[in-house]
């Protein structure tokens, strides 16, 4: 078996059960469905499989997710979570039928903590830090959102803020410059499992570059590797997965995320 093979094995195993929603207020099991409600009005929608369902069964179950998630005025946004992999014929028409949007498709990357752990200068004026007080993770989550071009979500940061006080193991780190965030990145270190997830690397468009990313996926790494873990995953756009690749991680299949809004 290819080291890809492996991983995505792992992957499938190891990470798509209830590891993949630590911060979950609740969760109600629909046939091979998770449907998963988080702090700040937000559902999401994963499985390991979809138990070999056909088009029409598949149709079916989008339809029942919804309504699942459509009878809490409190969700205002779900987010159904596709894998390439998977069989799962029909399944782009059904979620499009039902009101969700296609984002853009992500690379699930995999490989040794160890490969992202070496150190990176940090270009100069750069400095890292994790960050843990309100203020910071709601600065913290805006720039990010700036990052990838959209309005700053309060709700975003509501859920960071919330996970955060779990005391799960989660750590959000920024990399600043005179006193600005310009990069960040979070760290979840999966329980039960050989793995850490790194989420939300963002780096403002005239940082990026410059070495910053690499350095803060470093520092994560290096955290990781302390808390005994020693494989990464991550979903990553066309603008990271280079950097992860050249530290030796492996793209083992994607992820394609469909969001629907009320």
């Amino acid at each position: 078996m290819t080291h890809s093979l492996q991983y995505l094995k792992a992957y499938d195993e190891q990470l798509r059960t209830h590891a993949e929603t630590p911060s979950a207020v609740r969760v109600r099991v629909e046939g091979p469905l998770r449907l998963v409600t988080f702090a700040g009005g937000s559902g999401f929608i994963t499985y390991q499989d979809l138990d070999g369902a056909d088009a029409a069964g598949i149709a079916a179950l989008v339809a029942t997710a919804l309504d699942y998630f459509r009878a809490d005025p409190e969700i205002s946004e779900v987010e159904w979570k596709s894998r390439g992999h998977d069989k799962a014929p029909g399944l782009h028409e059904a979620l499009l039928a039902n009101g969700f949007v296609a984002g853009d498709a992500e690379s699930i990357m995999i490989g040794p903590l160890e490969a992202l752990a070496a150190d990176v200068p940090l270009a100069a004026g750069i400095t890292l830090r994790i960050v843990t007080t309100e203020a910071d993770v709601r600065a913290m989550s805006a720039m990010a959102d700036e990052a990838f071009g959209e309005a700053a979500n309060a709700r975003r940061a509501d859920s960071l803020i919330a996970h955060l006080a779990r005391n799960d193991g989660m750590e959000l780190w920024v990399a600043e410059t005179n006193g600005r965030m310009v990069s960040a990145g979070r760290l979840e270190p999966v329980p039960g499992t050989d793995f850490a997830g790194m989420w939300g690397g963002s780096t403002l468009e005239a940082y990026r570059g410059r070495g910053i990313y690499r350095a803060l996926t470093a520092a994560r790494a290096r955290s990781a590797l302390a808390a005994g873990k020693t494989l990464v995953h991550s979903d990553s756009t066309e603008f990271s997965r280079p950097i992860l690749e050249r530290s030796g991680l492996v793209q083992v299949s994607t992820t394609t995320p469909y969001e629907w809004k009320r």
